[in-house]
């Protein structure tokens, strides 16, 4: 039968909440290196270079196509076998990170597509490099698209990052199964857990409401920086012009 004060004591206990702040701190981390790892696939598969393109392409289709609890048990156990071994915590960030970034690759992608062609021929013909271009042209208007998308997938990394506890690592599910090994409390336990994984993801909604209302302000306010904005004036009139041509 239903245990409530067993529910109730664990609800706040330091055990499962070290767990929860574990699983928080690997979603961050591996959304980090997704984060690295998606922006350079994604620039890489909109090159014009065959030799760019095909390898950030195979990325994408390999860690899409492939389940992410294979993936970990790969890297966690197989990859000893051929002289690279990492530790549970490393294994699991690079598993979780890599996976995330194939996704999030293409999301950049389509991001950075969605601004119109005549920003980056504006860009060019007021003499920015290509660097400068998409820092201070291409990604602030992208990130608008961007930013969507990319919490729901930060929302589903907190999720998904309950996969570690086959590789061994103690975060929240693993911490879980191991205190109903001892008290034989299945369903109030397990309920403590998708409590505490339903408080993160409704927190990181509010965090996610928050950036995108910000991206959206400092796209229509007026640029701070002086020494910018002769750059985004001429920017703009080169923008005018193409329009108009």
């Amino acid at each position: 039968m239903w245990d409530g004060s067993t529910f109730l004591h664990y609800l706040h206990s330091g055990y499962l909440l070290t767990g929860a702040a574990i699983s928080l701190a690997l979603s961050i981390g591996a959304m980090a290196i997704g984060i690295v790892l998606g922006t350079i696939a994604a620039l890489m598969r909109m090159s014009q270079r065959r030799w760019l393109r095909q390898p950030a392409g195979f990325y994408v289709w390999l860690f899409r196509g492939t389940p992410v609890l294979v993936q970990l048990i790969i890297i966690y156990t197989g990859l000893p076998q051929i002289g690279i071994s990492l530790g549970v915590v490393a294994s699991a960030l690079v598993g979780l990170g890599v996976n995330e970034g194939a996704y999030l690759a293409e999301i950049i992608r389509a991001g950075v597509a969605s601004v119109p062609k005549g920003q980056f021929e504006a860009a060019r013909a007021i003499g920015m490099t290509w660097a400068k271009t998409m820092r201070v042209i291409i990604l602030p208007q992208a990130a608008r698209i961007i930013l969507p998308p990319l919490g729901n997938s930060f929302n589903g990394l907190m999720k998904t990052s309950s996969l570690a506890s086959v590789i061994s690592l103690e975060e929240l599910l693993r911490r879980t199964e191991l205190l109903v090994q001892v008290k034989f409390k299945v369903l109030e336990l397990f309920c403590v857990a998708a409590v505490y994984y339903l408080v993160l993801t409704t927190l990181w909604g509010f965090v996610q409401q928050w950036l995108e209302a910000r991206a959206s302000r400092s796209l229509s306010a007026t640029p701070g920086d002086a020494r910018a904005r002769p750059a985004r004036i001429a920017l703009d009139n080169a923008a005018l012009s193409h329009d108009a041509s």
